[in-house]
């Protein structure tokens, strides 16, 4: 007779409760002898070590997430560092090259016993280039900031070397200058050895400025430092310019001209300070038709006139 294989199926084994029992007791037992002894730490480590892998592949998304995280801040904290010792580094050479003017005034102001300087803290905006558009004519820098920053056209840009040139065009985002050597730009200047004022113009010869318009016998040579004279209000006074290279005088007609190298570096640089004076600030709270003076840079003291009158 062919064993019956069903019988297997009605077999009884421990039962289930018993079994449950008997695992909680021993894992009471575990916890109790790992306490008192810690006989279990080899075996611990041991699975502690195979579940490692296990572990970082689970975690290696959120490690990820941090990993970006942290690289992104840290570049914004570099970012927001450099641009503050940029703009630390321009406000202490415009600190330095005002020294040179106030040397060539010391003499006259203690002369004038009851006159008293009340010069402020220059206000300024910083900013970055956004690109640079040069044409056959003129050089122009576009910085990425303008009206909603506080930005109008007239403000001086200047770097740590100097005056790099100005504003003649703004919208709300961003705002476009004209460099030193652009021929619409033009700056009332005063040599810093004697206090001589003069113009300073943009030059068709690249990286250049000239000096135009003053006596034959003037006392200027080559190396003076030519510094803004503040007359105009355009231009803060005591801001470096360049200096001096050649003089040319013409005996016959009387006057002389004169070649000189502008001492800020706009090829160098990505950061700038924008100059917000009291003057470009009342002309841009006035009604006025597209924002572009470049028509006004080529005469300081007309726009100086022109925005007084319109006030």
């Amino acid at each position: 007779m062919p064993k019956n294989s069903n019988l297997a199926l009605f077999r009884r084994g421990i039962p289930q409760e018993i079994i449950f029992i008997f695992l909680v007791v021993f894992a009471v037992t575990l916890l109790a002898v790992d306490i008192k002894m810690q006989v279990l730490d080899p075996a611990r480590q041991i699975v502690s070590l195979g579940l490692y892998p296990l572990q970082k592949a689970v975690m290696f998304p959120r490690d990820v997430v941090i990993l970006g995280q942290g690289v992104m801040n840290a570049a914004e904290l570099i970012q927001s560092e450099n641009e503050a010792l940029q703009r630390r580094r321009i406000e202490l050479a415009q600190v330095s090259s005002s020294s040179a003017q106030l040397a060539t005034e010391n003499a006259q102001l203690r002369r004038l016993l009851g006159m008293q300087n009340d010069k402020s803290e220059q206000p300024a905006v910083v900013a970055e280039i956004l690109y640079e558009a040069p044409t056959p004519f003129n050089r122009r820098l576009i910085f990425d900031r303008g009206e909603l920053d506080g930005v109008a056209p007239g403000m001086p840009v200047i770097d740590e070397g100097g005056v790099v040139g100005q504003i003649v065009r703004v919208t709300p985002v961003s705002s476009e200058a004209a460099l030193l050597t652009d021929v619409v730009v033009s700056i009332p200047v005063q040599l810093a050895r004697t206090g001589l004022r003069l113009i300073a113009f943009g030059s068709n010869q690249p990286g250049k400025i000239e000096v135009r318009y003053f006596s034959s016998d003037a006392d200027i040579k080559p190396g003076d430092l030519l510094i803004t004279s503040g007359i105009g209000g355009a231009y803060p006074a005591g801001l470096t310019v360049g200096k001096i290279d050649t003089v040319d005088r013409d005996a016959s007609s009387g006057f002389a001209f004169a070649i000189a190298t502008p001492a800020s570096h706009p090829d160098r640089y990505r950061h700038f300070l924008i100059l917000r004076n009291l003057l470009n600030q009342q002309s841009s709270q006035t009604p006025s038709s597209p924002q572009n003076v470049e028509g006004s840079t080529t005469n300081a003291a007309g726009d100086a006139r022109a925005r007084r009158s319109l006030n």
